[in-house]
């Protein structure tokens, strides 16, 4: 949010959406188009990294991406999958260690715990409803 106030390009995707675009983009034969349009944004933001797994086509397109980015742009990813498991969802351990290796140098890592944001007024609605039951 404070890039986007600050006028600066701005990309969110989520990272099922992300390889759809980019396979798409490849048998378009417009990968170079859509890589260089990718890398162009001051903060791109991949979300739910590690939600569905992907495929060997699609870690290699994500390498891409991300090399290309490397040490020119800022890249965040959110996930909730512990790095140690990436290659799982990459569908190659080696390929998982050269994504993480690049995104991790000169990063800041933040992890966030407790309850889900999306959900956090359903637990309090739920808790002043039985609260009220209860008394």
């Amino acid at each position: 949010m404070e890039a986007a106030k600050h006028r600066k390009s701005v990309y969110f995707i989520t990272c099922h959406n992300l390889m759809l675009k980019l396979n798409k983009a490849q048998k378009e034969n417009r990968l170079d188009r859509q890589l260089q349009h990718l890398a162009q944004y001051k903060v791109l933001i991949i979300d739910e990294i590690g939600y569905l797994p992907v495929d060997h086509q699609g870690s290699n397109l994500f390498f891409q991406l991300i090399t290309k980015r490397y040490m020119n742009k800022s890249t965040i990813v959110t996930t909730n999958m512990p790095f140690s498991r990436w290659g799982e969802v990459f569908s190659d351990n080696t390929l998982a260690s050269a994504v993480l290796d690049r995104l991790l140098h000169y990063s800041h890592i933040i992890r966030i715990t407790g309850n889900s944001y999306r959900i956090k007024d359903k637990i309090v609605e739920s808790d002043s409803r039985t609260n009220k039951y209860n008394e």
